[in-house]
Formats: C-alpha cells, structure tokens, sequence
C-alpha cells in the first residue's frame, strides 16, 4: 500500500525534455503546476535542443534521466532488475513483454523494459500515479513499470504515435491505462475504435495560453509583394521532417509568378535541413529563402510578428507519421497572421476554409501556390483572415478549457497529488 500524505505526487514521463518542438508539454506541465498538481519529470532521452523555451525555467518539477542506452548504465539497470526480481509482480510483467517482443522483435523492446526496470526501482513511494505523453516507445515503459509496481497509469496521445503504433498495441494499452486523452478528433475516433472501453479516451485540445504571447502586434504594411524593396514576408516554423510538407511548400514557392517579389523564413530543427536547402539552391530560390534552425520562443514570436503569411502544408509522410493540430498555428493567431495549411489531420478543427485561414489537399504544390499568389496580392483579406484566426482562438481554443479537463481527471485518478492552493 502506497502512503498517503500531502507529499504525494505524480511522475510525467516524457520522450525527451526539455525539447522546443514540445511547447504544448511544457504548457501543460506549467499550467497544472499552477493548479496545484505537484509533478515530477522522468525522461527516456536527455536534451538535444540548444536553446530553451522560457516556459521551462518556470517549471518546478524535479527531472530525472532514464538510461537512454542500457549499455551505457549497465549497474543501473543490473540493480533495477534485482530490485524487480524480487517482487511478485515481476512473473506477469515478464510475461506482458515476452507477448509484446513476440509481435515486435526489436532491440527497441528489449530498452524499454530495461528503462522500465530502472523507473520502477527509482520511483519514490510518494509517487502514486504515472502519467506518460505519446502512447508508444514512452507508453510501453511506463505500462511496464506501472505492471512493476502496482501504480495506476494514464496517457497523453498526440500524433506520431497514434499512427504509426501497431493497432494491437494501442489496444492492449487502452486496456490498461486508467484513462487516455488526445488532441484532435480525428486522434480520439481512431482510439476509441480500438479501446475496450472507448469511455475512456478523451477529446482535450491543447489550446493556447495566450499570456506568453504580445495581444497584439504592430500593424502590418499593406504589402502586396509589388515591390522589390519592400516583398512579401512568408514565414513558417516547424521541424524539418517529411510529415511538415516543406517539400512542397519549396516547389510551391519556385512556381510563384516572376512579378511577385516575397521572402521566406522558417524556424525549426529537423533531419531534412540539408535536403531543403538543396532543394532551394536547386530551384533557383535560395537567395529568398533563410533556413533559421532552432531558436527560442522570443525570436519565434519575432518572426510571426514581422510575417504578412504563415503556411504550413502537413501532410502524411511515407511512415505514416502525421500531425496533429500544431501548436504553432494557434500561435500564428495569436498575432493575427493570415494563414495557409492544408486540410488534413487536426488542422480544420481549428482552421476553417475560408474563414480562419486558406487550406489546400495535402501534397497539392500547385494549389498551395495558388493560394500563396492570392492571398500574397491581397493585405485586406489577410487581415480578415488574421483578424478571424484570433477571435476564433480566443473564444475555443484557449489553454484553460483544456487545463479545466485534465485536472478534473488527475483529481479522480491521483485527487491527494492536488494541493487545495494554485500558484
């Protein structure tokens, strides 16, 4: 019996922390630290980014660091499996994983039973609950150690995972887990069709907290992209990978008309970054184009500020790997940026045709540059556009409804892990 006591708190388990391209975590953790939810962090990988989000100097949670490689910590991982041997829960974990590595022979397997060892050991007794975000590679070390040590668990889906995890074992999961929540509506049908009990996913969209962001920002130059020392200002952020769509957005750029003078830029990380700037030089506009990287939230801020478009075309990549509603168009909205996406996974929850913004089909280069033309030749409708996009995120997308949602669950699940005081 786990004791009870005001100290008591939940362990997060996370992929990776701290990490830029994860801002919707980093938002959640500090939002329900406000709400009184006493956490821990526990993460499978240490950090890669070199800069932080401010966000995550506010945050309290202690961190801890599972062995990202078991050959690296091999006396951590000896100790958690002799701590583990000895309790009589070990003979079914045992036999959940030996299931699971007959369907998924992989040495990805075998790690996340080792980290899964090294969590339950670890976890202090005032610990009563974990509570995991993505339902894959993290989701299968905390359903072990869970299994390990008698705790309850819960999930925080998101998009990667949810669509390239086999359905067995998002199933098998389901089953287990306490409850489970995900982002999009196109997330949350897909988990339930394969829950036991599809009463238990829930619908809890990120939203946005809008105090981190400036109310307003300066007004924009009604540039129509006529002028070649002052051209139209096209900005993105995202990571460089397949299921972002910069390759199209790139052939989309190279077929805009000769008379239209515009610039890109994009902030973002990514295993493509080379790809795309070869991509650029090969189309003839890598002098329009600049490649950021990754850069902290103030510059973010900075560029969307100084935008006149912000495009995103996601799409499906060849892994099946797709998106869910980025965070970063919310944010785009916040400074009342016109924009163009493609209608495609969580983006028309929020981004409606015509209304919020310009969508286009997933992989369509020639209408995503259409689009670009039009809207780049008319500042009025962007304005209108922008001007939408804001009051739709104010009025329902805010962060608190969400907040509202997961609290009110980790009270039923873990209720002496809140203290009665916010911060």
């Amino acid at each position: 019996m786990l004791p009870a006591g005001p100290s008591r708190r939940i362990a997060v388990v996370v992929k990776g922390y701290p990490r830029l391209s994860e801002t919707f975590i980093a938002q959640e953790v500090l939002a329900l630290q406000r709400r009184g939810l006493k956490q821990e962090i526990w993460s499978l990988r240490h950090p890669t980014d070199p800069a932080r989000h401010p966000m995550h100097r506010q945050i309290r949670a202690p961190v801890t660091y599972l062995p990202e490689y078991l050959y690296r910590a091999p006396l951590r991982v000896l100790r958690g499996a002799l701590w583990c041997a000895r309790h009589a829960r070990m003979r079914h974990t045992l036999r959940v994983f030996g299931n699971d590595l007959r369907r998924d022979l992989t040495a990805n397997r075998i790690r996340r039973l080792g980290q899964a060892l090294v969590l339950a050991r670890e976890l202090q007794p005032e610990i009563s609950h974990l509570h995991v975000h993505y339902l894959h590679t993290p989701a299968s070390v905390v359903r072990y150690a869970a299994l390990l040590t008698g705790r309850s668990w819960t999930v925080s889906a998101h998009a990667k995972d949810i669509w390239t995890t086999p359905d067995w074992e998002k199933s098998e999961k389901l089953q287990d887990a306490a409850w489970a929540v995900t982002c999009t509506r196109d997330g949350a049908a897909h988990l339930r069709s394969l829950a036991p009990d599809p009463e238990k996913v829930g619908l809890v969209h990120h939203g946005l907290d809008l105090t981190r962001f400036p109310e307003s920002p300066p007004a924009r130059p009604p540039r129509d992209g006529s002028d070649p020392a002052d051209p139209l200002r096209i900005v993105s952020v995202g990571r460089l990978v397949a299921k972002k769509g910069y390759d199209d957005l790139l052939q989309a750029l190279a077929a805009l008309p000769k008379d239209l003078h515009w610039r890109f830029a994009h902030i973002g990380g990514g295993e493509f970054k080379d790809f795309y700037r070869r991509n650029a030089a090969a189309a003839g506009i890598e002098a329009r184009c600049a490649f950021l990287g990754a850069r902290s939230q103030p510059d973010v801020i900075a560029l969307l500020r100084e935008g006149d478009i912000f495009v995103l075309p996601s799409k499906a990549a060849p892994s099946g790997d797709r998106d869910g509603l980025p965070n970063v168009l919310l944010e785009a909205a916040s400074q009342r940026l016109a924009i163009v996406a493609t209608g495609f996974a969580g983006i028309p929850e929020f981004v409606r045709a015509g209304i919020e913004g310009e969508l286009v089909a997933p992989g369509d280069w020639e209408g995503l540059s259409n689009a670009l033309n039009l809207l780049a030749r008319d500042p009025d409708r962007r304005a209108a556009l922008g001007e939408a996009a804001f009051h739709r995120l104010r009025q329902d997308f805010s962060m608190e409804a969400g907040i509202d949602q997961l609290e009110s669950r980790f009270r039923s699940i873990a209720p002496e892990a809140l203290s009665s005081e916010r911060s």
